[in-house]
């Protein structure tokens, strides 16, 4: 149990030190949308609000910093949406997404978005002002890429929740030293913090499971307290207290596995199991089931894909048609990579369900490039899995130590991850080795350092989608040198390091603000108007 006062915060906020996850952090969430930062990281704080409220909600201030992304890309990238959705309690995935809006009028909370200089140091903060018949609470909360979240203050208590585990929150006057005893006495509470704020202090628990609700009952008629808050997980894998890990970087993970001659994926499957204290047999099925997700949007973007809110059309179609025509270029199985990109990028931009791998907005790297070699190699699903499993592995490697989120680190957190990861996953599929597809991933990430995110009239899709098809071609090409022996010269742990500090060295125009770049181009301009009057 740890207990704190008053917690140290670095750079004002603190951040939740979860262990990533390869299906919390890395493959996935299974969402719909244009952006995983902004739509499904969004949508999971609107579902711990929600919770906050226990359910009931009349009104609800969202406020962005003026000076961070959201500012200007909220409304384009699927906050809005993915906000309210989770204040009505719905999945990422649902349907009825871009509904969200409408469906949060017709159900009779009132929900306003404004803009204000919060002196936010993330730039992708939501402070939200809830309000019920249960009374009333603050909430702010972080995006911090690939829709993963970290909730950082609750009614001025600095709490640290990221959504993978059950979250109880006792709202004491006086007492908590007192309060923590019986708590710790009467059952093992899991993650429990003491923390001082406005008017009391707050017990902040996390447990892998609800509390018994024998304990809450007794806790709160011996001090007299109102029921506590529970706020449900909303991430698939949760954390569980004192797990341990065989390693957490790229060279801890090769002196692992010398002697073992273990491939990058069952490496993979090691690491999650003792992660999410899963069997290694359903790491893979979860694996299995993430492939037929991947392989579902592909066909959904190549039967051809209608929405009215975005800037390109269906186009996969033209290049299988010409593809199959053989009036394209001979690219091998680069052409297939191409169009499976294309495909699933289509599919995303038509709010149809895609897997974040690592992203949303690079969700078409990884799966085109992998999958794309797999059929053009005739391989199975579960070869598939064991490909996205390697992927998976490096990107735990940059999940820890640098991040996904191109508002704070660029299109290199995201296009460029993905291709790291896509350039490791495509040396799993031709059977090579650990070092080799470590070697892939840092010559793939090497080649893209700097790359900014500058998505045209605050779409995800120009030119996000030429990015895509550039992750894909990048692996290919690092895949086969790897495997050829090139020496990447630059350890792969190094050049994670390095794409952390290059990200945060980039202008704030040039991450994901529509302030920079490609976005402020006469033509960019002209099509956001395009939309903003089709639109209205």
């Amino acid at each position: 149990m740890s207990v704190e006062t008053n917690p140290p915060v670095d750079g004002g906020e603190a951040l939740p030190a979860s262990l990533p996850s390869i299906f919390n952090d890395v493959i996935g969430p299974v969402m719909r949308g244009p952006s995983s930062s902004h739509c499904a990281a969004a949508l999971r704080i609107g579902r711990l609000a929600r919770d906050l409220m226990g359910g009931g909600l009349e009104q609800v201030l969202v406020e962005f910093d003026a000076h961070g992304s959201l500012a200007t890309t909220h409304a384009s990238q699927g906050s809005d949406m993915g906000l309210c959705a989770g204040l009505l309690g719905w999945e990422a995935s649902d349907a009825r997404l871009v509904d969200s809006p409408r469906a949060i009028r017709e159900a009779g909370i009132e929900v306003r978005f404004e803009i204000k200089d919060l002196g936010a140091t993330h730039p992708n903060t939501y402070k939200l002002t809830l309000r019920g018949p249960s009374g009333a609470h603050t909430l702010t909360a972080l995006s911090v890429g690939g829709g993963m979240i970290a909730v950082v203050e609750v009614d001025g208590f600095r709490v640290s929740m990221s959504g993978d585990g059950y979250e109880t929150l006792f709202f004491l006057g006086s007492r908590g030293s007192e309060f923590l005893q019986v708590l710790y006495g009467s059952a093992e509470a899991g993650e429990v913090r003491l923390l001082a704020g406005p008017g009391g202090e707050l017990v902040e628990v996390k447990s892998p499971a609800p509390l018994p609700e024998k304990t809450v009952a007794e806790l709160c008629a011996r001090f007299g307290l109102q029921v506590p808050r529970a706020l449900s997980p909303v991430l698939p894998v949760l954390a569980y207290k004192g797990t341990e890990v065989p390693f957490i970087t790229c060279q801890e993970m090769l002196d692992y596995n010398r002697g073992q001659h273990l491939a990058l994926w069952e490496l993979a499957v090691r690491y999650e199991s003792a992660r999410g204290r899963l069997a290694p047999e359903e790491v893979f099925r979860r694996m299995q089931e993430v492939v037929g997700i991947m392989q579902a949007s592909i066909q959904e973007g190549l039967k051809g894909t209608v929405y009215a809110d975005r800037i390109l059309g269906a186009q996969s179609g033209l290049f299988q048609a010409r593809m199959r025509a053989g009036r394209l270029l001979d690219g091998g199985m680069l052409n297939l990579m191409t169009l499976y990109v294309s495909a699933m990028m289509e599919a995303k931009s038509a709010m149809g369900v895609i897997v974040a791998a690592p992203t949303a907005g690079s969700c078409g790297g990884l799966p085109g490039a992998c999958l794309g070699a797999a059929d053009a190699l005739g391989l199975s699903v579960d070869e598939m899995a064991k490909a996205v499993l390697a992927a998976g592995m490096i990107g735990v490697f940059i999940a820890a130590h640098a991040t996904f989120a191109a508002e704070v680190g660029g299109c290199q957190a995201e296009c460029g991850a993905g291709s790291g990861m896509a350039a490791a996953a495509l040396v799993s599929l031709a059977k090579g080795t650990a070092e080799q597809a470590a070697a892939a991933a840092s010559l793939a990430l090497q080649n893209i350092l700097g790359m900014i995110c500058d998505p045209v009239a605050g779409r995800v899709e120009v030119p996000c989608l030429g990015k895509n098809v550039l992750a894909a071609a990048n692996a290919l090409a690092c895949a086969n040198m790897a495997l050829a022996g090139y020496d990447p010269v630059i350890p792969l742990d190094e050049v994670i390091e390095t794409m952390d500090r290059v990200g945060k060295a980039l202008p704030h125009e040039l991450r994901c603000t529509a302030l920079g770049g490609l976005s402020i181009t006469r033509t960019s301009k002209v099509i956001e108007e395009k939309l903003r009057r089709a639109e209205s």
